[in-house]
């Protein structure tokens, strides 16, 4: 899955400061098929590549990506991938797995978007007005919301795949 969310990092749309692209579709499949704890470590392992200067985030790599003020939605994947794996494993429904996957999709956002604002306004001394610093930030969640009912949709159908995999013995 680590793999996979380098993957959406390159399927994207560039704009300024935070680009649209598919990663939130990987961390909400990892939060549900790898479970809470699974999803969170892959997304752990993509950071990890990352930083030490792999180009798998949506505008390279290395150390200096922590000044980056998108790199707050990043950080965000954890505890996104975590509490999507936690709702999610508890239903069975496809309503259940959405709003598992809407829970991560706004945990990533509430650590993306106050590390943003602190990161232009203090590290990078660039202050933006606040209605144009969320306008920026907020441009890509209509597209995860849209995203994130097909998420939904495939992570509910292939999980039973999933379970019989973990059933198996090995």
């Amino acid at each position: 899955m680590a793999a996979l969310t380098a993957v959406g990092a390159y399927l994207k749309i560039p704009l300024p400061h935070v680009p649209i692209t598919l990663q939130m579709t990987f961390v909400g499949l990892a939060g549900i098929w790898l479970g809470p704890w699974r999803g969170a470590a892959s997304q752990i392992i993509y950071l990890c590549v990352g930083l030490v200067g792999l180009p798998v985030f949506a505008k390279g790599g290395g150390p200096h990506y922590v000044f980056e003020p998108s790199f707050g939605f990043l950080l965000g994947f954890v505890p996104g991938a975590l509490i999507t794996g936690f709702i999610g494993r508890r239903t069975a429904s496809y309503y259940g797995t959405l709003v598992a996957i809407y829970a991560g999709v706004i945990i990533v956002y509430a650590v993306g978007v106050p590390y943003f604002f602190f990161i232009l306004a203090v590290v990078l001394d660039a202050p933006l007005s606040t209605e144009m610093t969320t306008g920026l930030v907020l441009l890509p969640l209509p597209k995860d919301l849209v995203v994130g009912l097909g998420t939904a949709f495939l992570a509910w159908r292939l999980q039973p795949v999933f379970d019989r995999g973990r059933r198996s013995p090995r």
